[in-house]
């Protein structure tokens, strides 16, 4: 039986197998999944409707699983539709649950191509798509050490 959080087998599973430097993407429901991914990258479907299960539930439990050395997100858009003025209200719940999970890791916004480059490569592992409905959504997650 599992201590942590995370009880599902696959993504348990992938992130057993992951090593330093892997990384995890957790997407919202907007994010193409389909083709902004590494090449040796396994999706994991979660978005069983819109808004559930959420990106911040996945991170939540993804957080109780492994250690984590950066979280990147998508950097807003400035203008066109779907710019926005501040930080979206999503990644004040992910600061709170990155605190709550007492790793001392801050978000780093990317701008939205250099983020897609950064999903693309042979580092990613993993993609959990969501049912998020959030704009920005959208998390890249580098697997840490363990530190004993």
């Amino acid at each position: 039986m599992l201590r942590s959080q995370l009880i599902h087998p696959v993504i348990s599973r992938i992130l057993a197998e992951a090593g330093h430097h892997a990384t995890i993407l957790i997407a919202d429901g907007n994010y193409p999944a389909s083709s902004k991914r590494g090449p040796r990258s396994e999706v994991v479907s979660l978005n069983l409707m819109p808004g559930l299960v959420s990106c911040n539930q996945v991170l939540e439990a993804i957080l109780s699983a492994i250690p984590v050395d950066a979280i990147q997100t998508m950097m807003t858009e400035t203008s066109g539709p779907y710019a926005l003025d501040g930080d979206p209200p999503v990644w004040a719940e992910y600061k709170e649950t990155i605190s709550k999970a007492g790793i001392g890791v801050e978000l780093a916004p990317i701008e939205k191509w250099e983020f897609y480059k950064q999903v693309a490569t042979d580092d990613h592992v993993l993609t959990v798509q969501t049912g998020d409905t959030q704009r920005y959504a959208n998390l890249l997650l580098s697997v840490g050490v363990r530190m004993f």
